[in-house]
């Protein structure tokens, strides 16, 4: 069985160990990117299923990521989801998670809510993974 991958960027490395650990134990195949500047170079590396990527990071801007990935042919399509804690959770909520067009978690976000979005982004509504089967 092939895990779905899954890619974290985000400039705050105990919060993405973290995540990565609790995905991985679902399951997920995790890989973590601190510097989002290393960022497309993870993602053609990678060739992951969905993308979390922070927004604010002091080297680069998640928007500028997300663009420079979505300029690549090869990773046009492949979900990006904005978790941040740029945005509130009431703001995506009432929004349905989708502000401007892009998908949106707030940071902080529950495992559940995460795994959530991924089976979302994904098709995958019936669960995925050990606990989720």
């Amino acid at each position: 069985m092939i895990k779905t991958r899954i890619l974290l960027i985000d400039d705050e490395p105990t919060f993405t160990r973290m995540l990565k650990i609790n995905l991985e134990r679902h399951g997920f195949s995790v890989l973590v990117e601190n510097n989002g500047a290393y960022a497309h170079t993870a993602v053609r590396d990678f060739l992951p299923d969905l993308i979390f990527l922070d927004v604010i990071m002091p080297d680069v801007d998640g928007g500028e990521v997300a663009a420079k990935i979505r300029s690549d042919p090869a990773f046009k399509d492949v979900p990006i989801v904005f978790l941040t804690a740029g945005v509130s959770k009431k703001s995506t909520l009432t929004k349905g998670n989708v502000i401007g067009g892009q998908t949106y978690l707030a940071k902080p976000a529950t495992l559940d809510e995460v795994i959530r979005c991924i089976e979302k982004q994904l098709g995958k509504e019936e669960g995925v993974g050990p606990a989720g089967s």
